[in-house]
């Protein structure tokens, strides 16, 4: 059997975990969130969002939030003479991140070619027609 055809198909009629997965990692954020913190390792808030540009504080906060409850990231808070917390990727989120990876090598080999075959597809503009009258 070939490795790339699924063994089954989904159900559709039920809520798909693969759909669920994706529309969590498709949210804005999130994919570099998981990069960067499979790239670096574990890192406190504001290293994390100098690794992230653009992002806000807000919509890290937001992202942070909800791949902890995905339970993609772990937030650990260590005590002491000043609060410290750490943001790391769970075990599924390691492996996650390994999906990720092999997801960029495929953009990245893929980018061109797939940017020339869409401007080769694309209806040529005809030249506008003078207004005879």
């Amino acid at each position: 059997m070939d490795p790339m055809t699924p063994t089954s198909t989904p159900d559709f009629s039920r809520p798909c975990p693969v759909r669920d997965l994706l529309d969590r990692m498709g949210e804005r954020w999130s994919m570099p969130v998981v990069l960067t913190l499979g790239r670096v390792g574990p890192l406190r808030f504001t290293a994390l969002k100098s690794q992230i540009p653009d992002v806000s504080h807000r919509m890290l906060t937001q992202t942070l939030r909800q791949l902890e409850r995905s339970e993609l990231v772990s937030r650990t808070v260590h005590a002491g003479s000043q609060l410290r917390v750490d943001y790391a990727l769970t075990t599924l989120g390691r492996s996650f991140h390994v999906l990720l990876m092999d997801l960029v090598d495929l953009a990245e080999r893929h980018h061109a070619p797939a940017i020339e075959a869409r401007a080769e597809a694309r209806p040529q503009e005809e030249p506008e027609e003078a207004n005879p009258g």
